[in-house]
């Protein structure tokens, strides 16, 4: 009897040994995941070589009771008049301004399938403003689904002294009621990136893009939520197009100024994500 309770004895400090062992491995290997993922990978994915001045500005933009809505994805370097232009040769519409005229044919046209291409688009605000400029791309006969991109004009001046415009740009796929506040709304699709590299291309389609260029914008989401609480996710780059002066035609294909390697290979990371769970 005293034998086997020595034996029992024996095995429980084993026991408590191995349990502080995988306990302390886990504890570890969390830590680790921890630093990496929310230290060390951020550090080597926030990048703002190509335009020092934006790594302080605002990364997403806010509704009107302050709550954080679709992130900045997409931004210009121009004139008004060339940013204008430009969306409007790519075959965009200026949104109309919000007003009760406006507010029943947007309704009529989702009811009743009626086109209007130019219908008006929702406040969101940046730098206590709402947005300078609104352009949609409709899809079908109605403006139930439509691609869109919200611009503000920034106080940053490129080097060439023409003004910097920041925008969010994303695509209404359904209207319906808002997650968070019960309003009658449109619905994004989750995947910005697609969207704000939609825009891209069929600007550059025009050969008006004499630069492009990325720096860091809301980071890499995989489940982000904007002010109506629709889920968007994102390799988190803010994409910079430098329009051509004047909106001069380029003969050459834009130059792209490249990221750092380990933001690249985020970005191909991303994008294998990206379609793989789509």
């Amino acid at each position: 009897m005293q034998q086997a309770s020595n034996s029992n004895s024996d095995e429980r400090p084993k026991h408590r040994h191995w349990f502080w062992y995988i306990f302390g491995t886990l504890v570890g290997l969390f830590g680790l995941y921890a630093l990496v993922s929310y230290v060390v990978l951020p550090a080597l994915w926030h990048h703002y070589e190509h335009n020092p001045k934006l790594e302080h500005s605002p990364k997403t933009t806010q509704t009107a009771e302050g709550i954080s809505g679709d992130p900045l994805n997409i931004g210009f370097v121009g004139t008004t008049a060339e940013v204008v232009q430009a969306l409007l040769a790519a075959g965009w519409h200026p949104a109309d301004p919000i007003t009760l005229r406006s507010s029943v044919g947007i309704a009529k046209s989702v009811l009743f399938k009626h086109s209007y291409p130019t219908a008006p688009v929702s406040n969101l605000y940046l730098w206590g403003r709402k947005q300078d400029l609104a352009f949609e791309l409709p899809i079908g006969n109605n403006a139930k689904t439509r691609h869109h991109v919200r611009l503000w004009q920034s106080n940053n001046l490129n080097a060439d002294s023409r003004p910097l415009w920041l925008g969010s740009a994303t695509f209404d796929q359904s209207v319906e009621l808002s997650h968070r506040t019960g309003q009658i709304t449109h619905h994004i699709n989750a995947d910005i990136d697609e969207e704000r590299d939609n825009v891209i291309k069929s600007i550059d389609l025009t050969h008006q893009i004499a630069q492009l260029y990325q720096v860091t914008g809301i980071g890499a989401t995989w489940v982000g939520r904007n002010g109506g609480g629709d889920r968007y996710y994102t390799d988190g780059e803010l994409t910079i197009c430098v329009l051509s002066m004047n909106n001069i035609a380029q003969t050459k294909p834009s130059t792209y100024s490249p990221s750092p390697e380990p933001v690249k290979f985020k970005n191909q990371l991303w994008s294998w994500l990206r379609h793989y769970f789509k």
